[in-house]
This record gives structure tokens, C-alpha cells and sequence, in this order.
């Protein structure tokens, strides 16, 4: 608030010649790295979305909340689309858009979810988050094996940085009875790999698939496609009774309604935006400081403490993410 007052009597003060340079300016940078911006938001928004989910995930399971996360998910974009579009359903999307945003929807929300779960059950989900960081360079290799993108040096440094700092805040967090000496469930770790690898190939894959169409349409298929993935599974695992007695628990239906506003409505659809006017390695990368913000809700939901390596770790990650910017 205090800034726009600022900028304000800023502005009154300029030239009208000035002002219009300055206000050029400001939508010229911001047009430039648009796909930052929403990567930004992004984050944010899979902050509250993790909050929720987790809370969420306590109450009423993890496998309900998969499902009807999209379920819910699909409600909002469905309204949005027909108010914003004047299309219910994505029925102008083409058959290359539904082909590789399907598959898209397959790999991230259905595989890549699952393995990511599994991981948090054999090695915690402070470990799985640190593994998760490779989602950025692995991102970064897909988009150049399937889109041909290429990276400058400051983006590389910038990647570098962002998850350096991000191990350093995550490994410094001690866990209940937890030491970083810790020996790991081999198949937790490769369960962890799978998560990041079906997050990176899902994105890549998004914008492979997505080109110029509307990226909250785009995100309507692919979650058409994880909730026939999860009808699948949760028909095979015989969890359909899981599933109807959580939707009567309300307390989760509103952490789990919260957390798919957030999530499958605003943060995926955000994430296509991202990866739609920067490069997929840069999008990932910002997009990978959930770990980082999840530090400020820790003290003041959780009441936990942040040690002076996880403070560290946030300013470095802030630093990598301020070179994509140059």
C-alpha cells in the first residue's frame, strides 16, 4: 500500500512526457517476463495448495484427496472457462492440444503425484521436497531433448543458485527425531525421482502440447485426464467407499476445496502460463521455492523454528530467481 502511495505522488511529480516513459517502462518489463511473474504466483499458490492439501491429507486421506482435488479443480476452471471464454468444456481445443495435454495430465497429476506420495510414506516429505528440487535441471534437460530450448548463462547460474539455496533451507530443517545422517529407503529415494521426474515431464510436455492455446482450457484437459487415471486406480484399489464417506467430513472438504482453488484451478493453470512465455527450466526453477515459502507459515501456523541456514538458503534462493530477471 505504501508503495503505490509512493509511486503515486512519484508520477504526479514527473512530466507528462516522463510519465509516460516510465509507465511504458514498467509494462514493457513486465510483458518481457511475464512467464516469471506467473512462475512466481505459481509458487505462492502451491504454497497454500501444500498447507491445505496436508491438512487435508490427515483428515480424510490422501488418495480421496487426490481425486476429488480435481474433481473440485475441474468445477472451478469449467465456470471460469464459460464466463472467460464462453466455453464450458475445452471443445475448441484440437486433437494435437488433447493428444500431449492428456498424456501431460497422465504423467504429472496421475504418476507423478502417486510416486511423490509414496515417497513421503518410506523417507518423509522433508527429504522428498529436497529430491523434488531436481525437477528444475531435469525440466531443463526435457525442454531441450523435446522442445530444443537453450539456456544463457545467467539462467544456468540463476538455476544453480536458486537450488542451492533451496537444499540449504530444506536440509537444515530438523525433523522429529530425524538426523541428516540418516540412512534412506533406497526405493523411497527412487520413488521421489519418479515424483520429479513426472513433474518435469508433465511440464515440458504442457507446453509441447498447450502452443497457443489458452493455458486454463489447458489445464481443463489435463485434469480430464487425471481424473480418468485416478476412476482407474481408485476402481483397481477398491477405494471408492474411502472416497464417498470423506466427501461427508467438512472440515476436509473445505481444506481439500481451498487447496484444489489454489492448486488445479489457479496454480497449474498459472504453471502453463509460466512455462508459455519463459523457458520450462526457468519456470520450474521459480516454481520450486515452495519449499522456501513454506518457511514463514512453519513459524506462524506451526510455530516452528527457522534456523539461520534455512534464512541463508531463502536469501540465495531470492538471488538465483532475481537473475532471470537481467
Amino acid at each position: 500500500m505504501n508503495f503505490a502511495v509512493n509511486e503515486f505522488s512519484f508520477l504526479i511529480l514527473l512530466p507528462v512526457k516522463d510519465k509516460q516513459t516510465y509507465l511504458n517502462f514498467k509494462m514493457d518489463f513486465f510483458n518481457h517476463h511475464l512467464g516469471e511473474f506467473a512462475a512466481l504466483l505459481t509458487a505462492l499458490f502451491w504454497t497454500i495448495t501444500s498447507l491445505s492439501f496436508e491438512s487435508a491429507s490427515n483428515k480424510i486421506g490422501s488418495v480421496a484427496v487426490n481425486i476429488l482435488r480435481l474433481f473440485i479443480g475441474f468445477a472451478f476452471l469449467s465456470v471460469f472457462s464459460l464466463v472467460r471464454r464462453g466455453f464450458l468444456l475445452p471443445v475448441d481445443a484440437s486433437s494435437e492440444n488433447w493428444i500431449w495435454l492428456s498424456l501431460s495430465g497422465l504423467v504429472g497429476f496421475v504418476v507423478g503425484d502417486l510416486f511423490l506420495f509414496k515417497s513421503y510414506t518410506m523417507i518423509g516429505s522433508r527429504f522428498s521436497m529436497l529430491i523434488m528440487t531436481l525437477v528444475p535441471p531435469i525440466t531443463a534437460f526435457f525442454s531441450f531433448i523435446i522442445i530444443g530450448e537453450r539456456l544463457t548463462l545467467y539462467h544456468y547460474l540463476g538455476m544453480t543458485l536458486t537450488f542451492s539455496g533451496i537444499a540449504v533451507a530444506i536440509f537444515s530443517r530438523p525433523g522429529k527425531g530425524e538426523k541428516l545422517s540418516l540412512k534412506l529407503s533406497p526405493k523411497g529415494i527412487l520413488y521421489a525421482f519418479g515424483g520429479a521426474i513426472g513433474q518435469a515431464l508433465g511440464l515440458v510436455l504442457s507446453k509441447f502440447g498447450m502452443k497457443n492455446y489458452d493455458p486454463f482450457a489447458a489445464t481443463q484437459i489435463r485434469i480430464i485426464a487425471g481424473i480418468f487415471g485416478y476412476i482407474l486406480l481408485v476402481t483397481v484399489l477398491a477405494r471408492w467407499g474411502n472416497v464417498i464417506n470423506a466427501t461427508r467430513n467438512k472440515s476436509g472438504m473445505i481444506l481439500t476445496s481451498l487447496g484444489a482453488f489454489f492448486g488445479p484451478f489457479l496454480g497449474v493453470s498459472f504453471s502453463l502460463i509460466a512455462v508459455k512465455y519463459t523457458e520450462a527450466g526457468i519456470a520450474s526453477t521459480i516454481m520450486a521455492l515452495v519449499p522456501v515459502f513454506l518457511i514463514l507459515p512453519a513459524i506462524i501456523l506451526f510455530k516452528q523454528k527457522v534456523t539461520i541456514p534455512e534464512i541463508i538458503g531463502s536469501f540465495v534462493s531470492v538471488a538465483g530467481v532475481a537473475l532471470f530477471f537481467l
